[in-house]
Parts: C-alpha cells; structure tokens; sequence
C-alpha cells in the first residue's frame, strides 16, 4: 500500500485533527500552570528551615518521580472515583482527569527546577532587601521571584513541550487528543503513514510555536551589563558601560 498524498493533505486540514491538537495544547498549559502552583510550594518546602515542611516536600517530590505518569492518570481516572463518590457525576470528564493528574505529577519536577531558580540569587540581596524594611513576602516578590523566573524560563519551556507529548497517554482514558485522534484514523481505514505522518506534522507545528514563543519572552527577561571599548578625543581607550535588556 503506497503513502497516498490526497489523504496525508486531508488530515492535515482536518477538523477532528484541529480539535485533537486544541486539546493537547490545552490540557499541557493548565497542566503546567498547575504544576507550577504546586511545584513552586514544594520549592519553598524544601528550602524552609521546619525539618516537617522540608520531609513532606521531599516525599511529595521522591513519590511522583518514581512512578509512572501513565499509572497516575489511570489511578485519578479510575480508582478515584471508586474512593469518592463525587467523581462519578457526570463533570468529572476525561479532560479534567488529565489535567489534573499532568499538572501533580509535573509538579515534582517543576518543583526542582523553582528551587534551582530561587537557589540561584544571592542570599545577600534578599539581606539587603530586609535591611531596608521590606517584609519577606515583598522580598520574594520584589527580589527574588523577578530573578528566578530568568533562571526557570528555559527549562519550563522544556517541561511545556514534555507535556504536549504526555498528553497522548490521556488516550487510555478515553481524551481525544491530537495522538488518539490520528488511531482512530488508522483504526478505521488502516492507513497507518497517512494518519501518523499529519500527527507528526502537527507535533512539530506545535513544538515550533512554543519555542518561538519561549525565546521571544526570555529575551523580555534577560539583562547584561556590556563593557565596550571607545576611544577618547587623545587617542586613548575609555571604557562606556551599556546596558542591554
């Protein structure tokens, strides 16, 4: 059976791949968003002097990362419901399952990488910040937070992409995202190169997005200080500092 063009150009202008692709975007950047909420209370656990935050943060962090994100998803959609009768309405969809099992399981590691971000300031300037009367919230927000997200934005942007991936295990619960959208494709018409290869497309589309877009806003954050030699009226080097952003 030959790749056949006509339909690999069909799926690519298909609806129910438009849709699948809206999902998968969609439930990685709630996901994220979560995953960040959580992530960035765990960081502060593990950099908290009580011995019980820190020992708490550890395990939430040590459990997610041992386990498999596909085994998560299947216990949040089918175990969870078992154990509290609220989920069995019908609110509880396949969406909101993925989004939220992703987005706690993600949490661990955007945790790790929130607390490199926040290690990575100078404890000086958070002392100099207290010095001049500023509460500890108002130094997070005003000193360190500013800071941080410089450092964290790269890897993020990683995390978002590995999530735009993750979202095709959510077809073992029935979401029809951009991965289960191309199997029932093949599933239906058995033309396996066609349904994939438009899957593929759309996964690089998406990446591309994304990576635009992360480097368009780093650089939105990124400041350096440039020393750049300029030559006086007498012929000597002077030295004119710049300030880029």
């Amino acid at each position: 059976m030959d790749f056949d063009p006509q339909i690999f150009l069909q799926q690519l202008i298909s609806v129910d791949y438009l849709h699948g692709a809206y999902l998968s975007i969609v439930v990685a950047v709630i996901s994220l968003v979560v995953a960040t909420l959580i992530g960035f209370v765990i960081a502060l656990g593990t950099t908290s002097n009580s011995r019980a935050a820190k020992g708490a943060a550890r395990l939430y962090i040590w459990f997610f990362r041992s386990i498999p994100a596909l085994l998560f998803l299947l216990i949040v959609w089918n175990a969870l419901p078992q154990l509290l009768p609220m989920l069995r309405q019908d609110w509880y969809t396949p969406f909101l399952a993925a989004c939220f099992a992703l987005g706690v399981a993600e949490a661990a590691y955007m945790a790790e990488v929130i607390r490199a971000a926040l290690m990575s300031v100078d404890e000086g300037q958070a002392l100099a910040a207290r010095a001049l009367g500023l509460s500890p919230w108002r130094v997070m927000q005003k000193v360190i937070i500013p800071q941080a997200v410089r450092i964290a934005l790269p890897p993020t942007g990683n995390e978002l992409i590995g999530l735009i991936k993750y979202t095709s295990l959510a077809s073992v619960i029935s979401l029809r995202e951009l991965l289960t959208t191309a199997q029932v494709g093949v599933s239906i018409t058995f033309r396996y190169a066609e349904y994939y290869a438009a899957a593929i497309v759309y996964y690089l589309v998406i990446v591309s997005v994304i990576t635009l877009i992360q480097s368009a806003v780093e650089k939105k954050f990124l400041w350096t200080s440039q020393v750049k030699p300029k030559r006086s009226a007498f012929g000597f080097l002077s030295l004119k500092r710049g300030v880029t952003s």
